[in-house]
């Protein structure tokens, strides 16, 4: 039976077939539809795989300019290190005198072999006030001192250079890293290139009396070839690398010029670079080819869908448009419609031949709000802003908000950048005016990045990278203010994640960081009444970074809280022997939230034996509550160990006279910001009476930050200040130094003692 029929059933199904491409509506969805659909996504697919190359070999040329960028660094900063290890033995008092007495063995130990030894330095050589040689050392073994005469034709400019500048007084370039005033160049040496580095051989304490220009000089060579290239290969995997005195390299190869101080090329460095696109490429194409395959498939059976679909979706077509294009919260268009009128204006900008600006923008403390007075009090305060925004820039052009707390602005047909710059004043200045919400007056801030085109480019891709950019420099410049787009912002950029990655190494190596403490006076006699530990980075290329700017770094990058640790710890450590009722150390708000935190201050002091009613943490209104709970967990388990909290920065952002009513603190700290006004038509000393009055009745201590006058100290202490910080009273200073200070104040009061007793 089925041998019967199954030629029937084929005539059928081919008939059936003809009949559904032949009907009419069903022809028309195929030439509209399914041949555009599948025409669109095979173009895509080309485009993609044609950015794809592109990306493959930019990433290729990105990472090779990367490792030749690296390169120079390197040899730069050898110049300056060099320098710097010859500072340990030429500012010294020793070597003076050691040169004067001739002792040739005691020189050969500490200004020679030592010197290659331990720093690895080639050449070493000492010439007199009237450049006669003196010493030699070569490769770590004493030398004539004729040797020098190898290499004169390249050290005399250096030489007469720096006697010139001693003799002038010129002091250019002295810093707290760099002692004294030195010459360098790239040369050749030997038939090799080398870093010839010359400084002055001078007094550490100044007792010694020297003749300015008449100084004795240590001159150091290291060779650029032999060792640095292997160190340069160990360190940066440069695969092959060498030194050749021509530019001679296979297409392959990547090649780094050595130059001198005038620009010309000594050498070059010549290496096998890593091209990370093209290996990502080889594992990627396989799988893109087998998604395309798949995707075409998905596509033809979406397609049919579609068709099914195409009556109920057009019933609700300009609902879903618009949820589509719209933020819900503000009812400003949202990301999808921002592509589009991005690409609108800057297709309209060509065509008028004018200029069109984009801006980005973020509230700054907008995360406090929702943290402190909860998420629906955050959205209504974006409606606020949005209708702000709109009220600012006018119905011509657009208002976008993409997300959270950031939104985005298209101005069309501008005049100049000076058009652009007094619309971003009063974006700032709207968001500076109070919002009220919640029967609370809420201050916040926005920061504002600007890309202008055609200058900043004339694809949206690019628009848009660099209005980032510029909102990231904004913001690193304090907040609250806008910033536009200049080629030196994505340099910052760069610098920031190198900074990440030194602050990554750092934590791992904490001997590069050192806990200064500002101690705390008592307004009424000015005793010690307790020190405040602050955290110094000694970054050992970029010297001193400052707390502003690694902190926040810290905070952004979830690194907080190994960092708090280890201030914590180090303070408690220090702190336990001092006679001080008080060790205040800051605790970020990120600290608070972390659900073990109060366990590991316990833990650390019962390890350093610090007693936990001297430990007094400083915390923002912020780090107090979050709407999990965790931090009032931990302040309740901290406070009964007796641990005190101090309220930091009060005055600022949410802080306010009511609200210090409801906070679980033992100490309040005036902001700095208060008591700089003193003296001004702010009323600031009203304010700062009316927060000390309200903590004596609530049971509360009071410490102003920031004090710097004695007309300062004077009123805080009339209107009943407790406490006292500020660089009028000590700067921070080193634990030993706190130690010394300890020292002092205790032997003036046996001194005041056996006075009253022999008296």
């Amino acid at each position: 039976m089925d041998a019967t029929f199954q030629p029937n059933n084929n005539k059928n199904s081919v008939s059936e077939m003809t009949g559904y491409f032949g009907h009419p509506s069903r022809r028309r969805f195929i030439l509209r539809t399914v041949i555009p659909f599948f025409t669109v996504a095979i173009v895509l697919n080309l485009v993609a795989a044609g950015l794809l190359y592109w990306s493959t070999a930019e990433a290729d040329r990105i990472a090779i300019e990367r490792q030749r960028a690296l390169v120079d660094l390197v040899v730069s900063q050898l110049k300056a290190t060099i320098a710097h290890e010859q500072e340990s033995v030429t500012v010294w008092d020793d070597a003076v005198e050691g040169i004067r007495a001739g002792n040739g063995e005691w020189l050969d130990l500490n200004l020679g072999s030592w010197m290659n030894t331990y720093f690895g330095h080639d050449s070493a050589y000492i010439i007199g006030p009237r450049d006669q040689p003196i010493y030699a050392s070569i490769e770590g073994a004493v030398a004539e001192p004729g040797r020098l005469s190898d290499i004169w034709s390249q050290t005399k400019p250096l030489v007469d250079e720096l006697r010139g500048r001693l003799r002038s007084g010129d002091e250019t370039g002295i810093s707290d890293r760099v002692l004294t005033i030195g010459a360098s160049e790239i040369a050749r040496v030997s038939g090799r290139p080398a870093i010839i580095s010359v400084k002055p051989i001078v007094s550490d304490s100044g007792e010694i009396e020297q003749v300015a220009g008449e100084e004795y000089f240590h001159i150091a060579v290291r060779h650029l070839d032999d060792s640095l290239v292997q160190e340069l290969k160990d360190n940066y995997l440069l695969d092959g690398l060498r030194f050749t005195w021509t530019d001679d390299h296979a297409p392959h190869e990547a090649v780094s010029p050595l130059v001198d101080s005038t620009g010309d090329a000594l050498g070059y460095y010549v290496w096998s670079p890593y091209r990370p696109g093209s290996v990502v490429f080889g594992h990627v194409w396989p799988v893109l080819t087998g998604m395309f395959v798949i995707g075409m498939g998905a596509l033809s059976g979406l397609l049919l869908v579609l068709r099914s679909r195409s009556l109920s979706l057009n019933r609700t077509q300009a609902e879903i448009r618009h949820l589509a294009t719209h933020d819900i919260l503000t009812g400003l268009p949202n990301r999808v419609q921002f592509e589009m009128r991005l690409a609108e204006a800057l297709a309209a900008a060509e065509v008028e031949g004018r200029a069109m600006a984009l801006l980005y923008l973020d509230l700054d403390r907008f995360k406090e709000v929702n943290d402190t007075l909860g998420h629906p009090t955050g959205d209504m305060l974006l409606r606020q802003f949005a209708e702000r925004l709109g009220q600012v820039v006018g119905e011509a052009n657009t208002v976008v908000r993409l997300g959270g707390d950031e939104f985005t602005i298209i101005l069309r047909g501008i005049a100049d950048q000076d058009e652009v710059e007094q619309i971003c004043t009063k974006l700032v200045e709207t968001a500076r005016h109070p919002f009220e919400l919640a029967d609370t007056q809420i201050f916040i801030g926005v920061s504002i990045g600007v890309a202008i085109a055609p200058k900043d480019g004339t694809a949206a891709i690019d628009l848009t990278r660099k209005a980032d950019i510029a909102l990231y420099s904004a913001k690193a410049n304090g907040r609250s203010g806008y910033a536009i787009f200049s080629r030196e912002m994505e340099a910052l950029i760069t610098e920031r994640r190198e900074l990440e990655r030194d602050l990554r190494a750092a934590l791992t190596a904490p001997e590069q960081f050192d806990i200064h403490y500002q101690p705390l006076f008592a307004a009424r006699d000015h005793d010690i009444a307790g020190v405040e530990a602050l955290v110094r980075w000694n970054h050992p290329v970029r010297g001193r970074i400052s707390p502003d700017v690694f902190i926040p770094l810290a905070e952004e990058t979830g690194l907080i809280e190994q960092l708090g640790e280890l201030v914590l710890r180090r303070a408690c450590a220090a702190a336990s022997d001092w006679p001080v009722e008080t060790l205040a150390v800051n605790v970020s708000a990120l600290e608070m939230k972390s659900p073990t935190y109060a366990m590991r201050v316990a833990s650390i002091l019962m390890s350093t034996g610090l007693s936990p009613h001297r430990l007094e943490l400083e915390v923002t209104e912020t780090g107090m509550s979050d709407r999990d709970g965790n931090c009032q967990t931990n302040i309740a388990a901290l406070r009964e160990l007796g641990v005190r909290f101090a309220l930091d920065d009060f005055g600022t952002g949410f802080s306010s006279l009511g609200r210090l009513q409801e906070l679980d603190v033992d100490r309040i700290k005036i902001d700095r910001s208060f008591v700089t006004g003193f003296g001004t038509d702010n009323g600031d000393e009203a304010i700062v009476r009316a927060i000390i009055d309200l903590a004596k009745a609530t049971g509360l201590k009071t410490t102003a930050e920031g004090v710097e006058t004695i007309e300062q100290d004077r009123f805080l202490g009339e209107i009943g200040c407790d406490d006292l910080q500020g660089f009028l009273l000590s700067r921070p200073i080193p634990a030993v130094e706190v130690e010394a200070l300890f020292a002092d104040r205790l032997s003036g009061r046996h001194q005041r003692a056996s006075t009253l007793q022999n008296a």
